[in-house]
C-alpha cells in the first residue's frame, strides 16, 4: 500500500508562483511513476503532469507547459510540482497519484493508470 499526502496549495495572485508537495509513504519501491492532476469546480479532473520514479522522464499538458515543472527527490519518497505565472483558470483543487503496475509512458495521462491518490489540496489563483 502507498499513501500519498499532498501539501502546499493555498491563495496566490495571478502571476504570482506555488509549489506543491507530495510526500508518499509505504510501498515506495513499488512505484514507476507519479503524476498530477486538478479538478475545477463542475470540471472532469484533468492531467497536469507526470514523472517517473527514476526522474528520467517528464510529461505536461498543454496548458502548463512552460510554466510548470514537475520533479521528485527519491531519498525523501516527496514529488512536487513548480507553478509559475498562475492564472486564474489554474485554481482546482490538485491531486498526486502514483502508479505501481509497471512503466507505461503512453497512458499517464490518464486517472486509470494510477493505482493510489492523495486527498487534494487547494490551489485558488485571484485576478
Amino acid at each position: 500500500q502507498v499513501q500519498l499526502v499532498e501539501s502546499g496549495g493555498g491563495l496566490v495572485q495571478a502571476g504570482g508562483s506555488l509549489r506543491l508537495s507530495c510526500g508518499a509513504s509505504g510501498g515506495t519501491f513499488s512505484i514507476y511513476s507519479l503524476g498530477w492532476f486538478r479538478q475545477a469546480p463542475g470540471k472532469e479532473r484533468e492531467f497536469v503532469a507526470a514523472i517517473s520514479w527514476s526522474g528520467g522522464s517528464t510529461y505536461y499538458a498543454d496548458s502548463v507547459k512552460g510554466r510548470f515543472t514537475i520533479s521528485r527527490d527519491n531519498a525523501k519518497s516527496t514529488f512536487y510540482l513548480q507553478m509559475n505565472s498562475l492564472k486564474p483558470e489554474d485554481t482546482a483543487v490538485y491531486y498526486c497519484a502514483a502508479r505501481t503496475r509497471g512503466w507505461a509512458a503512453q497512458i499517464l495521462r490518464v486517472m486509470a493508470a494510477y493505482d493510489y491518490w492523495g486527498q487534494g489540496t487547494q490551489v485558488t489563483v485571484s485576478s
